[in-house]
């Protein structure tokens, strides 16, 4: 499965740093992944999209449904099957713009809680991870 994340910015803080690269590293045993950082300064509908391109979309936003760790493995199988990339999208400390929101051919929000930025990427990305390990029958999960 081939999987995108397109992030405003990138983690600063050392912490996140680690998270981030330990997790897309266990990540990409299990899919090919491809990450975009954006600029901060340029958190637009125009370039988000373009970075996005053609593939199934899926914007982080706060108030979006949520799924547990079984629902998103599953989504992600189902999302295999269509053979199309897979593209998270995670606004920066504002979220994300509107026309990206109602464009996104999905939304979901991590959780009710809010989280720093640097922190939200980091649950993303191991948040994915672990939905892969469900899906490939690993023990991480438990």
């Amino acid at each position: 499965m081939k999987l995108h994340i397109v992030t405003i910015g990138s983690p600063k803080l050392d912490y996140a740093q680690t998270g981030w690269k330990l997790y897309i590293d266990r990540l990409q045993r299990y899919h090919t992944v491809r990450v975009t950082h954006i600029a901060d300064n340029k958190n637009d509908s125009n370039h988000i999209e373009a970075a996005v391109g053609s593939g199934y979309s899926v914007a982080l936003v706060i108030n979006g449904p949520q799924m547990n760790s079984e629902a998103l493995a599953a989504f992600i199988d189902k999302r295999a099957n269509v053979a199309q990339e897979l593209c998270f999208i995670i606004g920066g400390p504002d979220g994300l713009p509107q026309k990206v929101i109602d464009s996104a051919d999905r939304q979901w929000g991590l959780s009710e809680l809010t989280f720093p930025h640097d922190l939200a990427m980091v649950i993303l990305a191991e948040t994915l991870y672990r939905a892969s390990t469900i899906s490939a029958g690993q023990p991480y999960h438990h």
